[in-house]
């Protein structure tokens, strides 16, 4: 089984502009896929950080450690760590400024895939859905232990689904529920039968909010882009600023990036009625993509799953 595809690779690499960089990070490197290409183009004294949460992926990016750095053309360091935590991740490697940045928010097919994991609502399985098998918090225990107006807030907010408070009463009456499949059928009775002319899998949207809410996806994400932004390096002389590229899945994911990108690229960030700037804020960004790079529909015929992702990219200003 190929641990993941990776979306969007051509843009990606063009995005990155690769040629010249001597430090680049994968935040969420997963199986290895952009990070190979970006070793590729590597010089010689290239330094490709490759960070992944998932110990399954540290394990593969370690096995395929040779592909990466191509008979030691580049060094390459594989961390397990949250890339909510890059500025830590990258002291404890002495690195304090790098040339690129990529994280790829998606679950990997290889996550998906892996019955056992118990992200899918087509595959049975403990409610397990931790990205880091490290934690403690998994689906069961969100699933089974948390109140009903919580559960019906993480469905509404982070599944955007409009009958999350029926969901969030049917998860409750039928507790405990201890498996995937059990968990989608429950969800499957809370919604009208029209739900899959629609919406989908009716399991679709709840199975996104509870993996959001055990990983905490959201909570990390504004603060990782200010973080690796201000690891970037600083253009200087003829030198180009650092890059950071992010594909997100979701509208929840997308609206983070574009509003920190666009708070990052704007100098003036007083309320709007003040009638002088008192602020002296200058922006640290230029958006290099004003709107998002999206899949070709070639790209989606040969992996559907890349049919949601939107590509954002920004430069290190100053």
């Amino acid at each position: 089984m190929e641990y993941h595809i990776p979306v969007l690779l051509k843009e990606v690499i063009d995005g990155l502009d690769i040629s010249g960089r001597e430090i680049i990070v994968d935040a969420t490197a997963g199986g290895g896929g952009h990070s190979k290409e970006i070793a590729k183009r590597f010089g010689e004294k290239g330094i490709l950080v490759c960070i992944d949460r998932d110990q399954d992926a540290v394990r593969q990016l370690a096995a395929s450690n040779e592909q990466l750095s191509d008979n030691d053309k580049c060094k390459v360091n594989i961390v397990h760590g949250n890339f909510g935590n890059i500025k830590g991740i990258l002291n404890q490697l002495n690195i304090d400024k790098i040339d690129a940045i990529l994280a790829d928010l998606g679950v990997s097919s290889y996550q998906i895939d892996t019955a056992e994991r118990g992200f899918s609502y087509m595959k049975d399985a403990p409610l397990d859905m931790r990205m880091d098998q490290s934690e403690k918090r998994d689906a069961y225990h969100v699933v089974n232990n948390y109140r009903p107006e919580r559960l019906r807030q993480i469905i509404e907010e982070y599944g955007e689904e409009r009958y999350a408070k029926s969901i969030a009463n049917a998860i409750v009456a039928a507790r405990p529920i201890a498996t995937t499949i059990a968990l989608a059928k429950v969800i499957q009775g809370a919604v009208p039968s029209t739900y899959y002319r629609t919406g989908g899998h009716p399991a679709k949207r709840t199975f996104q909010a509870i993996r959001i809410e055990v990983n905490r996806e959201l909570e990390v994400l504004e603060r990782f882009i200010r973080d690796a932004v201000g690891l970037l390096r600083c253009p200087r002389n003829d030198e180009k600023g650092g890059r950071i590229a992010i594909i997100t899945f979701h509208s929840l994911e997308d609206r983070i990036v574009k509003q920190t990108f666009k708070h990052l690229a704007t100098d003036c960030i007083c309320p709007p009625k003040t009638p002088q700037c008192i602020c002296n804020n200058k922006a640290t960004l230029r958006i290099i993509t004003k709107k998002p790079i999206e899949p070709s529909q070639e790209e989606i015929q040969a992996n559907p799953r890349a049919a949601s992702a939107k590509l954002r990219i920004a430069e290190k200003t100053g």
